[in-house]
This record gives structure tokens, sequence and C-alpha cells, in this order.
């Protein structure tokens, strides 16, 4: 495959009167071959090839004769200034404000080589302006290095040939490397460490409006899933593939390279510059036939180049011929080394080579003319002798010719003694892009591996998988042919684009126009905006794709819209001379064919322009009354920032768009990228009107699928209101705007950390319309909200904080759908002081762990298997609870097990007490947030808590909560003693439930609680035994527990396997969910693809448990491993790593427990009973803290309800230590054992 480097060709603006018409002569054809070697750098070459201007004289100007003057007089003064000012990053005028840093979002392995300059070279000062956006933009998105100083730098207006261009430019780069290094001149100290990059701009591209350089190619940027998304322009891959392929490793001095063609090396190509000194030249190889009609490098077989033929005879090519068979065309980039750049540096004081530079223009000389090949380069080969070249490279005659002479005497001597070496490339590949349509669409439409770049198709089964779109808008039903193109148009349907046409430039308002003409295959349309004085006009034009631009019209093979001129003329009335002026080269490309104003008031559409020259509605009367002009005048008239704008506007009405199918599509596109290149460019204003209106109505009522409204799409960026939003797509509006925000922030030099707190009061009111529901409201309160504090970095990153605070409120609203799941059935209460204790086992997550976490769990669906245990032999969570006469709540938290003796004891005895039940870090948090979700008591009454407790349940109640792991441990401890607490509750208060209803009434729980969290760990540990949990991807938020039945002996093998290492560090699991959850809303392709794989892994673990299979079980715990550290970078912590590489011997696989960071160490070891081999491992690996080694049981029974207890257990102790009385009365008695209670009551 071709990587594609193109040209930056800028189209000359000359003034429409300054020049007189060039002398009639018969152009030399290039056809389908490269044009003369001056094509490679700034468009000029040793025939005449500079535009002409247009001439008034010729054409029927009617309508605004001003124009004329106006841009003459703009010309003029154009002159008067230093036409060869060059427009500093640093100093110049900018077009958007701010430098961003995008942090780890590099698409360059900037680590082994960056450039110290990026030197573009333009030819006019339009072009300089709007070109270096491009590269500043280019700069911010990591395509080019961050410290690299960006110069577009203007050729002076006489033409200056590619060696005279390098000359200008390698001058103004050593001027601001001085002025930055604190020196008052140039001076040649400041390329010592300097790596220079020059390239050059050349002739105007027929097939896009801004020049070979910044052609689009139907590509999506590499850097794209985690940088900005950008176009993929020849100029970009150019840059690519010179920074990470040919130049890593060279020694600081200047390359320099043009932009016209395109080329690739292989992946394993890598220059030695060891002994080097001089220049190098690097060439991609060629075939004979085709280098005759170009330049060879001939070298001898020490690889220093002897001579360059240039259009040699198939005799003297041949003479180049490489062990391969191919001939080196003189191609590629040239590199010059510190000292050889020195060398062009002293040209800027030698006359006559002064006049290459601007310091020459300003001291008034004479212009001068060199090639960088068959000037700068020639004069180094070893085989070039103190003679006049003669043949091709011949100086013209004449006072320019002994100043071509005398130019090049002086190159010979201040260059002398610097060798020229070949760098052959076996296996490169090289494409000039020339003028032929037909070429350039296949050129983009051949490659397979490609496919449609930044944009937005409607109806994407009405494109071919052989057509590209690029950087377009199609919406309704526009059909794109295998082999055609649609690039940079607005299009609306019914329209059909025929094979090997291209659409470029055209905006929505054509449409109607172009569905009205009948186009055949191969048919160009394009759209151009361009300057006439202070008119700005579209243009439009149309091509043949098998037309030659440059034969003349009474050529064999001559064509216009691929047919012959005769039949052309034949059928318009069109008459030689309506196109050309006496003396013309009557080529197409000179033809004035194309209509720019009209004879009254008004502009020119397709319909009053090209449409007639295609067949539709008009007149030859008509057509010769419009101002017209040719292609070539077109080009050289364009305005390129006006171009740029429109590319813009269209790649962001794109972005806006995909952005909002993603989002209430619900799919997984990633849009951050889109979001850094709006806020770049200064458009997120629009951005955050269309999430805010996402937001505001996504389509469906709360907790149910979404029910869109249709709407017609009419091009600007609609969203289906319906009666209700769905929380969880207005909660992934609500993060990305947090998203967009912070980019904004980063972009003006930072503003602080994304995660910290979001509580300001200021925000309250807009999160409590989203607690009751209002969320239009809550939205619009949100925006009017912002506004307040988009003024500075550090307010717009609280912004964002409290953003993603709103979302969370409505992630909640989200999960707490699930309520309807919690099933409580009532029954008696039981007796008052009546103890009702439960048992949980600790829980091991095997596979899948981040899949039960909102919104992953119900966005994505997930899939968990994991198995409750014993730890060395006990249950470690409990909670137990009764009914007290007092109408108040004990709420009881035992640190250390249930006997420990630590325990904080909190007393509400009003609501006042409970009102911080949803505040996870207050004072008994927990168990008061479980007897509200439990019903005990409601916050939302106005009755005081006694009144509540005595009504319900006839007094207060107690509850004691204990864990006997540690904080941070990973194995589910807090999701367990919520299901156990709850449980205990139901228990004490007389009612019912099933093990379904405590899953989701815990998962309501953590939501009330703010917590988050999944459901895997109630999962694990309330349902015993090895289990798969599933949830799928809708709301509400459901949960189905799968049993799993091993073969008999696996869980006895298992066991005996399966060990906990406590590792003594903490886990922080609220902020890597935070961080994970902020990257699923943001869908970066590596989260999306990880989650998947973290299914399908847990559903391998389960197929592994059912097969008995220890080995593969092992390999999915490893796997795992590897899925939480890609989830949650920064979860492993090096002693961890440590220990982990120290067991790994004994393992068949280990990975942290729950979400990583710390606490437990789950090991799968090879053989049985390893508990001390194991301590024997980690006792001599150093650094590794405090730990302890657990055996682990497997707990078939999950959560247990013991025996109701309360008096009982007092007449127990009594019955134990007085036997004989309670014997006694019993049988002399011989009372009921009712009455016998009564008796003892008593």
């Amino acid at each position: 495959m071709i990587q594609y480097t193109q040209k930056n060709c800028r189209a000359h603006h000359y003034s429409l009167v300054q020049f007189p018409p060039p002398p009639p002569k018969k152009k030399k054809t290039h056809g389908n071959h490269p044009p003369p070697l001056e094509d490679h750098s700034d468009g000029t070459e040793l025939c005449e090839t500079r535009c002409r201007p247009v001439d008034t004289r010729t054409m029927n100007w009617q309508a605004s004769p001003s124009a004329v003057t106006a841009r003459w007089r703009r010309s003029q003064e154009l002159n008067k200034r230093s036409l060869l000012e060059p427009y500093d990053s640093a100093s110049g005028p900018k077009a958007t404000s701010g430098v961003c840093d995008w942090g780890t979002h590099k698409p360059l392995d900037m680590s082994a080589f960056s450039w110290t300059v990026v030197v573009l070279t333009c030819q006019h000062k339009d072009s300089v302006y709007a070109f270096h956006r491009e590269l500043e933009l280019r700069q911010r998105g990591g395509s080019v290095c961050a410290g690299a100083m960006l110069l577009t730098v203007q050729d002076r207006q006489e033409p200056l040939g590619s060696g005279g261009a390098t000359l200008n430019a390698l001058l103004v780069a050593a001027e601001h490397l001085s002025a930055r290094a604190g020196h008052t001149v140039v001076t040649a100290d400041v390329l010592d460490e300097a790596h220079i990059l020059i390239l050059h701009t050349g002739r105007d591209f027929p097939w896009s409006s801004c020049s070979r350089a910044f052609s689009w190619l139907p590509a999506e940027n590499p850097a794209t899933a985690l940088g900005v998304e950008a176009p993929v322009c020849c100029v970009d891959v150019l840059i690519r593939c010179l920074t990470q392929q040919v130049c890593p490793g060279s020694p600081p001095g200047v390359w320099v390279c043009s932009t016209d063609m395109m080329f690739s090396i292989p992946e394993n190509f890598a220059l030695s510059w060891d002994g080097f000194s001089g220049v190098r030249a690097v060439a991609l190889p060629g075939d004979v036939s085709y280098a005759a009609d170009h330049g060879v490098y001939l070298s001898d077989r020490t690889g220093h180049i002897k001579d360059i033929i240039y259009k040699g005879s198939r005799e003297q090519v041949q003479q180049a011929l490489m062990h391969d068979g191919k001939v080196p065309l003189v191609s590629g980039p040239v590199f010059f080394s510190r000292s050889a750049a020195e060398k062009l540096l002293q040209t800027h004081v030698t006359p006559p080579l002064d006049g290459c530079t601007y310091l020459g223009l300003d001291s008034g000389a004479p212009p001068l003319r060199l090639s960088l090949f068959l000037d700068v380069l020639k004069c180094l080969c070893c085989d070039q002798s103190e003679d006049e070249p003669s043949g091709a490279d011949a100086p013209a005659s004449g006072p320019q010719g002994a100043t071509l002479r005398r130019g090049r005497k002086e190159l010979r001597r201040i260059l002398r003694g610097t060798p020229l070496t070949l760098a052959y490339v076996p296996g490169g590949r090289y494409d000039y892009m020339t003028l032929s349509g037909r070429r350039h669409v296949l050129r983009l439409t051949s490659d397979p591996t490609q496919g449609h770049a930044l944009s937005h198709i409607q109806v994407a089964g009405a494109v071919s998988g052989g057509g590209r779109v690029i950087n377009s808008v199609l919406e309704g039903m526009v059909t794109v042919a295998t082999g055609a193109v649609v690039q940079h148009c607005h299009l609306q349907g019914p329209l059909r684009v025929p094979s090997g046409c291209l659409l470029s430039g055209l905006d929505a308002s054509t449409s109607p126009d172009v569905r009205r003409l009948a186009l055949g295959d191969d048919v160009i349309i394009q759209g151009h905006r361009v300057e006439l004085g202070d008119l700005k006009l579209k243009v439009y034009t149309t091509m043949g794709g098998l037309d030659d631009l440059e034969l003349r019209c009474d050529d064999e093979g001559a064509s216009f819209l691929n047919a012959p001129w005769r039949v052309v003329f034949s059928r318009t009335g069109i008459q030689p001379q309506d196109l050309w002026a006496e003396g013309e080269g009557r080529s197409l490309l000179e033809a004035r064919l194309f209509p720019a104003l009209p004879p009254r008031e008004g502009g020119v559409g397709v319909a009053g322009g090209v449409a007639w020259l295609l067949g539709g509605a008009g007149c030859v009367r008509r057509w010769r009354e419009a101002w017209r002009l040719s292609l070539k005048e077109v080009l050289a008239l364009t305005h390129q920032e006006e171009e740029l704008r429109w590319r813009e506007t269209l790649l962001f009405l794109a972005g806006r768009k995909r952005t909002r199918d993603a989002l209430t599509g619900r799919s997984d596109v990633c849009v951050m990228p889109s979001f850094r290149a709006a806020v770049a460019a200064g458009q997120q204003g629009a951005l955050l009107e269309l999430l805010d209106t996402i937001a505001a109505g996504s389509g469906a009522e709360q907790g149910e699928e979404p029910q869109c409204k249709q709407s017609h799409d009419d091009g600007d960026v609609h969203v289906a209101v319906s009666e209700g939003a769905q929380p969880g797509v207005t909660a992934r509006c609500l993060s990305c705007i947090a998203d967009v925000l912070t980019c904004w922030a980063e972009a003006e030099g930072g503003g602080g950390l994304r995660s910290g707190p979001s509580a300001n009061e200021k925000w309250s009111a807009t999160y409590f319309l989203l607690e009751k529901g209002d969320v239009k409201g809550g939205v619009k309160a949100l925006a009017e909200q912002r506004a307040n504090w988009l003024s500075r970095p550090d307010l717009l990153v609280r912004a964002a904080r409290h953003y993603e605070g709103a979302a969370q409120v409505l992630l909640r609203r989200a999960v707490m759908s699930s309520q309807k799941f919690v099933d409580i059935g009532q029954g008696v209460l039981p007796p008052l002081e009546q103890w009702h204790e439960v048992e949980c086992p600790a829980r091991i997550d095997l596979a899948g762990g981040w899949s039960d976490t909102p919104p992953l769990a119900f966005e994505h669906g997930g899939c968990v298997t994991n198995v409750a245990v014993k730890i060395d032999g006990r249950r470690p969570i409990g909670a137990r609870a009764r009914r007290i006469k007092e109408p108040r709540l004990l709420l009881v938290s035992h640190s250390g097990g249930r006997d420990s003796g630590i325990a904080t004891e909190t007393v509400c005895e009003t609501m006042d007490h409970l009102k911080d039940y949803c505040q996870p870090n207050a004072p008994g948090a927990l168990l008061k947030a479980v007897c509200v979700c439990a019903d005990v008591v409601s916050p939302s009454s106005r009755d005081p808590l006694g009144r509540q407790l005595t009504a319900c349940w006839s007094g207060g109640l107690e509850l004691h909560g204990w864990s006997a792991l540690p904080t941070g441990s990973g194995l589910g401890t807090s999701s367990i003693l919520a299901g156990a607490l709850l449980a205990a509750v139901y228990a004490a208060t007389g009612r019912s439930y099933t093990g379904d209803a405590l899953i989701h009434a815990v998962l309501h729980l953590e939501q009330v609680l703010t917590t988050g969290g999944g459901w895997q760990d109630q999962v694990g540990g309330l349902e015993g035994g090895l289990k798969v949990g599933r949830s799928q991807a809708r709301l509400p938020l459901r949960v189905h527990v799968e049993r799993l039945r091993p073969p008999d002996g696996f869980v006895e093998a298992l066991e005996q396997r399966l060990l906990l290492v406590y590792t003594g560090k903490t886990r922080l699991a609220r902020n890597l969910l935070q961080d994970v959850v902020r990257s699923w809303y943001s869908r970066l392709p590596a989260m999306v693809r990880n989650l998947q794989e973290l299914v399908s892994n847990s559903e391998d673990c389960a197929r592994a448990c059912l097969d008995g299979c220890l080995s593969s079980l092992g390999r999915c715990l490893d796997r795992s491993w590897r899925h939480k550290k890609r989830m949650a970078p920064g979860c492993e912590p090096a002693s961890v790593r440590v220990m982990m590489e120290a067991l790994r011997p004994l393992v068949l696989g280990q990975s942290l427990a729950g979400a990583g960071g710390g606490g437990f160490l789950c090991l799968l070891t090879r053989r049985p009973a390893q508990k001390d081999a194991v301590l024997r491992v980690l006792a001599r690996t150093p650094g590794l803290g405090d730990f302890s080694v657990h055996t682990v049981q497997l707990d078939m029974d999950g959560l247990t309800v013991l025996q109701p207890t309360g008096l009982w257990i007092h007449f127990k102790k009594m019955w134990t230590s007085s036997l004989e009385i309670m014997t006694r009365i019993f049988l002399e008695k011989e009372l009921p054992g009712s009455e016998m209670l009564g008796q003892v009551e008593s």
C-alpha cells in the first residue's frame, strides 16, 4: 500500500492587470508523468509555468469592473510590502489563542526524533496565514513535535526554483533561531543542535483547492482513537514518514522535501549515519520507462552520486540500474549536514545567490532561479566538471543566463569538497500526483483498506464499499457508486453519484441542481471559493475524469467532459475564440469555460454555471454573457482561508451529527477526538449546545427503552425530543459536557485535576431538579450555571467536576430502576428483644469484574464468575437485629469481627439524626441507609422518628454489623455486609425475602448511599458456591444468577489450591471507579475492547468450572488480572507486582481481588496445600512489608440465617447453671413449656 504524502501547491494570486499575457508557446505535455524537476518544490520549472494573470481584454466583464481596479490596487499594496515576510508561530498573529497539550495523546513517537524548526514555503501571503494555522492545529494534535518552531515563509514573487526557495527558507529559520538565542545577527552557531525540516509547496492542484499538501485522504488519523480528530492529508503522512522512519538517527542538519508526491518505505528501513558527512539524497525505486520522463541518480559502488540524469535516453537511464532492476528516482527528501547547511547559509551574503532570499529582495538584488536538484545537488556530483551543463538544464542566454552561470559558479565554490551520497530505498514506492483526474480518483478509491473519513452518512447502505466519502455530510438517500468520491460536500438526497465521479466543495444549496443532472461516469464537479478584489464568489467547474488538462484542443486525444472538442463545439455552439485569446495555448486548463459573474446582479450557482455544459438547462448566449474563468485562473484566485474554513465547517458539522447519533443511539463510538478537535478550533460553543439538547430530551421515560420520535434532518443537528429523558443517555451527555469543559481548560493552560469535589452550593439547585426527576429543567439550569464558570481554566475544571456530579445523580436514578425487582413479603412481627442473626462468606471474583459496574452493566451488559468462600474456616461478615422497646434506632458497627470489642455506636432519636444517611462518610451511614431502604423509617414522612417506629414496629430497632476483613480487602465486604444487614432487619421486622430480591435491594441501597458499585459482590457473598451473574444491556437493571454444577471432586481440588494473601495495601476503589466510569462514558476504544474481552473471559471461566479444568481456570484468572489493569491503570502497586512475580512458579493463575490496588491476592496454586510454600517464598522476597496467607474453603450456602435468639439465650445459661432446679420445677408441676416459661418469668 502506498502511504500518501503530497506536496502543498498554492495558487498564484496575481493582479488582474499587473502582467501582460505571455507569448504563445506550445507547452510540453506531461500526461501522467511528472513535470520537470522544479515542480517538486515551488511550482517553477525550466519552462514557463507561472499562472497567467486574468486578461480583462478577453473577459466579458459587464457586471463589476471596479473589482478589477480593487484587485490591482490590492496587488500593488502587497508588492510595496516585503513579500518574503515570514510568519512565525512565536511572533506572528494567531488564528487561535492558547496552546493545548493533550498529555498522553501523542500520535507520533517523539522520544526518538523531534524537529527544532518546521518550515513550510508558500507562494502567496494569504496562504502563509491559512497554512500556518493548519500547522498549528497539527502541532496541538500531536502530528508535529510540540516544541518545534513553526514557520510559513512566502517565496518572493519571481520564480525562485526549489533551490532558491530552500536557501530563503534556511535563512529565515536561522534568523529566527538566532533571535531566540539572543543574537542580534544571523549566526550559524544555531545550527549546531538544530534539526530543521523544510517542506516546499508547488503548483496548483486541480482536484484540491488547498494544494496537494492539504489534499485529504480517505483514512482516519491513527491518533484519532486517543488524540484529536483530524484529517489525514498528504502533508500529515509525509511528516509522519519523515519523523518516524526516514530521519531518526540523523545528525543535526536540514531536511528538504517537496509535498507533490506520495511515497512509502518498508517498515524495517533504517538509514545508517556512521561516518556520514556532506549531503545525502534519499531515492525511491522506479521503472526505466517511468524514469525516462523524470530524473535519476547515477552513483558509484561507494554510494557517491556521480551525476543526475534528467530526461535522459533509455540507455543513459539504464546506467543507473540498481541490484533490484529499478533505478533511483530523483524524488525523495534531501539531507544537508550541519556543515553543508552552514555553507548554504553563506549564500544570503553572496551575490548573485542573495537574489534567492528575502534579504536580497529588500536590498534590490535581481531574482535568481535555482533548482535544488539540477543546480545545488548537481554541482556536488563527483563527475560534474567546471564546464557549464548542457541539454535540458542549460541556462538561458542573455542577462538572466549570465546571472545563472555566475550563481552556479558561486555554488560550486561555496560547496566545494562536500560529498553527495545516495540512500536508496529498495521496496519503497513513489507516486507523483499528476493532473489526471481519473488517476486521482483511482488513488482515493483503489485501496480496500481505506474507507470513509470524518463524514456523516445518514443512509450508510446507499454508499457502496468501493465508494469514498471524505469530510462530507450526506443526508437522505445519496447513492455513491463504486469508484466514486465525494469530498468536502454537504449533499441532500435523493441524489446519485456514478462510478468514477468526483464531487468536491458543494454545499447543500447545490443538491437540487445536481439532482436534475443526468450525470454519467467519470464526471468531476467542484465548487471553489474565489476572491476577486473585494468580491468573494463561488465558482463551479466541471471536467471529465479522462480529460488531459494540458493537451491543446486540436491535439489527438484532447477532450472536455470525456468527449472530443469537436463534439463539444458541435453540441454547445461554443467557439474556440470564446475560450482562448489569440496566441494562448488552447489547453483545457486555460479554457475560460466557467461562469463566475452573470451579466446581471447575483451569483452563479450550479444551474447557472456548469449545468448547461453538462447538458442541463441554459443556452450559449447566456453563457457568453457571463464573465468566465478558466480552471487555471480559478485555482489562482482561490481564497485559501475560505476554502479551509468551509472544510472545517463540514468537519465539525459532521462531527456533531456523529456525536448525536452515538449518544442517542447508545453506540460505542468514541467521541473524545471530536471534542478535542472542536475545542482546538474554537467550536466548543456549538458542541455544548448540542449536548445540552441531547441531554434534555434523549427519548425515553426513566428506566425504559427509548422511544424516539421521528425527525427530519434538514442539515443542522436536531435531536428527537420525547416526553422524558432516559437517565443513562442523559448521564453520558453530562459526562461528555464535562469532557468538553476539561478539554477547553487544557487548551487554555490547564486548570487542575479532573477529579475533585462537586458540592458547591451554587450547583445544588440543579442537582435538586435532577434528583426529583425534572431532567429537562435540570439540564437547563446546569447550562445557565455553566455560563458563569467559563472565564478561567480553573473554573472550567470545577464546572466539569459538577457536571460529573450531575451525571452521577442520573446514574443513580437509572440504577434505582432495579428496585422494581425487590419483592419483600410481610409476616408476623417476632417478639421484642429477639435477636435475628445472619452470617455471610466473602467472595472471590474469578473473572469479569468491572462489567457489573453501572453504567457498564446496563449499557454493555455484564458477566462475572465468582465464588463464595470462608477464610480460615470462618464466615467473616455478619449482622444481627432485634426490636427494642425504646422508639429509637441503636446502630452498632463492629470493627475486626463480631466479638472484637471495638465498636462504634450511633443512636438516632430524631429524624435530624438520620438525615445524613446518604453521606457515606457520616457515622453509621451504612446502617442508617439500611433502615431507610428497608422501610424501617421514611425520611419523607412528617411524623417524628419515635412515632414512625411505634406505629410500624411497636418500638425501636437495634442493629449490629461486623466484618473481620480489613478495609479495602477486595472481597466484597461492604456490599455483602449491606445484604446481611438488610436480611437481619427484614427478619427482625417479620418480613420475608428471596435471594434475588436481596441482591437488587443491595444494588438500590448503594445508590441511595451514593457509593455506587456494581452487583457482583452481593451475588458472590449472598449466594453460595460457584456461580455466574449476568445483566443485560438494558434498563431496568436486572441480575440473573446461575449456580454452576462442576464435576465431582472439583470443589475439593479447588479448595486445596485456593489461597488468599493479604498484601498489606489498602485499595481505594472509589478513585478507581470514578476513572473507569469516566473512560466508559467517553467510550475510549481501549476501554470498549477490554470490556468485551473481560465479559468473554468470564464466560470462558464459567465453562472451565463446568468442565472441571483447573489449568483453564488459572488462565482465566491471569487474563482477568490483565483486564483489570487495563481497565484501571495504576491498580497494581509495585510491591504487589514483586509479590506476584515471586509467586509465579507456584501458581496456575493469580489476581488481586476486586478492583485491585491492594487488599487480597487470590492464588490458584499448581499443587494442593501450598500455604507453607507460599510463606517461604514471600518471606525471602524483600520489600513486601506486612503480609499474611490464609486458607480458603468454598461456602456452598452463602448467606446463612442463624436460629432466632432472645430470652432463650438467657434461659439456656440459667439451665446450664441451675439444671437441677429447672428439672424439679418441670417434673413436680408437670407444666407445659409455655406455662413453665411463665413461671420462670414470674
